[in-house]
């Protein structure tokens, strides 16, 4: 019979769009993900009775064990959306420290959390830290383990390892005793370097909806799955996880399927095609505003050029606005609209994109099928979820 036990945080989680109040967190998740792939799943995890008692539902349910470990604080992450910074209370400084989870097993899979630390003894761990500004290098706190893969994003791996190369920094953790280091590099996909030299690129992948809270958990949880309990080689147990997060990101649910389906499920590569987008938006009050903002941030992050025209031109008449946004327009490779409200310029814009052939990409929430007629008719593509939109903009279906 697999085994696993996984180790890590149980938190609520809340995003406003699309709609979601659950509790699972890194450890929360990755169990609920591992339930379907590993016979045997044991989360150890810091909880305030409350909140383990609720948990212990979804446990019993996916028939997962859950251990909870007493904590008087419970922890929670809100969201306007699921690019969005999420706000943590109580604040960190107000979270209490408490004592070391010792856990050890043949396999484990070990988060960072934000009350404590887990002390881990085993054969094969994976370590995702889950700390953006200061990440604990693994066998600081006293773990070993005799194989071990640190699963970890950019910034943590360049944080862990010293060097803001993260090819090097990758390097001088295999120096220091891992035996898999994976660099999650979002849209780029993931990195993944073994001691004996071999680095393999992993590609993210497309889904029709995105939904990214908890994605890199439940990458975490399917690569532990496939090299820390039924030794896959680390590139593919990485590649498996990643289509494992494709499926989560457009369902929102987990399990994810079962490996066949995952490894015979047809999937695009979800790379970002370079290049500039225009930006088209009302933004004449405190809401619309908050919107481009966060668009622009957004599209940024997935690695575009962005032409935002109240950044970019700025207010003035209309014999200097016009011909700069058209000039814009015509040096851009894609659109991104948002047609709530209907802006007389927003449509303008979209209509010129069409006619200039430029793919438009537009976020319509509160707009009728009628007036979205021709904007349907000339071949933009419509979402109804913001992330979602920005995606498919970025990857330029």
């Amino acid at each position: 019979m697999s085994e696993i036990l996984v180790v890590g945080g149980v938190y609520h989680e809340q995003c406003i769009w699309p709609v979601w109040d659950q509790i699972f967190g890194s450890g929360g998740r990755a169990a609920t993900a591992l339930s379907g792939h590993v016979d045997k799943v044991t989360l150890h995890t810091y909880a305030r009775d409350d909140v383990a008692r609720e948990f212990d539902k979804t446990a019993e349910f996916f028939e997962f064990e859950l251990v909870a470990h007493p904590s008087a604080t419970g922890i929670s992450f809100e969201y306007v959306h699921c690019m969005s910074t999420p706000v943590v209370r109580p604040a960190l400084a107000r979270i209490p420290p408490l004592a070391p989870i010792d856990v050890g097993a043949e396999a484990v899979l070990r988060f960072g959390m934000l009350e404590g630390s887990a002390r881990v003894n085993a054969k094969w761990c994976v370590y995702d830290p889950q700390s953006a500004f200061h990440p604990e290098p693994f066998g600081d706190n006293g773990s070993t383990a005799e194989h071990l893969a640190i699963v970890a994003n950019r910034s943590e791996i360049v944080a862990m390892g010293q060097d803001a190369n993260p090819d090097v920094a990758a390097a001088n953790l295999l120096a220091r005793g891992a035996e898999v280091v994976v660099v999650k590099s979002g849209p780029a996909g993931a990195f993944v370097h073994t001691s004996v030299g071999t680095k393999t690129h992993i590609p993210a992948y497309q889904s029709n909806q995105v939904w990214t809270v908890g994605s890199g958990d439940v990458f975490a949880a399917i690569f532990a799955g496939r090299w820390a309990v039924h030794h896959d080689a680390p590139d593919v147990a990485a590649e498996l996880a990643s289509r494992a997060v494709a499926s989560y990101a457009e369902t929102m649910a987990l399990p994810p399927e079962p490996m066949p389906e995952l490894q015979k499920a047809q999937r695009v590569p979800a790379t970002t095609v370079p290049g500039k987008v225009y930006l088209a938006s009302p933004f004449f009050n405190l809401g619309q505003r908050w919107l481009v903002d966060e668009a622009r941030r957004c599209l940024t992050e997935l690695g575009l050029e962005v032409f935002s025209p109240v950044h970019d031109v700025g207010p003035g008449p209309a014999h200097e606005v016009g011909p700069a946004d058209i000039k814009a327009l015509k040096e851009c490779d894609r659109v991104f609209a948002i047609l709530d409200g209907l802006d007389a310029g927003t449509v303008f814009e979209v209509g010129y994109a069409r006619a200039e052939g430029t793919p438009v990409y537009a976020l319509a929430q509160a707009v009728s099928e009628e007036n979205l007629k021709m904007v349907i008719g000339s071949e933009s593509k419509v979402f109804f979820d913001f992330v979602t939109a920005l995606h498919h903009t970025a990857w330029k279906t």
